[in-house]
């Protein structure tokens, strides 16, 4: 697949979100309970949601296993108070570049390594922060998007 790379500024963006800390080689079989923590959160909170997408928010402070600080949420209209694990998490305002992934999740990989590909051509930095954005859930993998962010720096 090919990607294109677009740099744009995006504003910061609220999410409900629990955190969690892994590898992301963990994440395709860990990311489903703080996942059921939002969505429970969001059942008793219907007025936050208007159609938010699921949101994997990453931080880049990965130790020497390659785990990394995670939050997992859904996007929200307003900020919140927390409510056990969950809260409210922004997405970082900047510059960013980012590109669309479409298909099966497990061809994310690829779509990073595109974006990273790009700034090392470009000779761009990350900020720091990167994020996925995900379309509705399809059972045919072909109609699945997936948006891909990294802050610059």
């Amino acid at each position: 697949m090919e990607y294109t790379i677009t740099v744009k500024h995006v504003e910061a963006q609220p999410i409900a979100a629990a955190r969690a800390r892994m590898a992301a080689r963990d994440i395709p079989a860990r990311f489903k309970e703080p996942m059921d923590k939002v969505w429970e959160f969001l059942g008793r909170h219907p007025e936050l949601r208007a159609g938010g997408h699921n949101v994997f928010l990453y931080r880049h402070d990965m130790d020497s296993t390659g785990a990394m600080t995670i939050d997992f949420g859904v996007q929200v209209v307003s900020r919140f108070e927390v409510e056990g694990n969950v809260f409210c998490a922004m997405t970082p305002a900047g510059e960013v570049a980012t590109t669309s992934h479409f298909g099966s999740y497990a061809g994310l990989p690829l779509a990073h390594e595109a974006v990273h590909g790009w700034m090392k051509k470009h000779e761009r930095s990350a900020g720091g922060w990167s994020w996925e954005i995900y379309s509705d859930w399809n059972d045919n993998p072909e109609k699945l998007e997936t948006q891909i962010f990294y802050l610059l720096r």
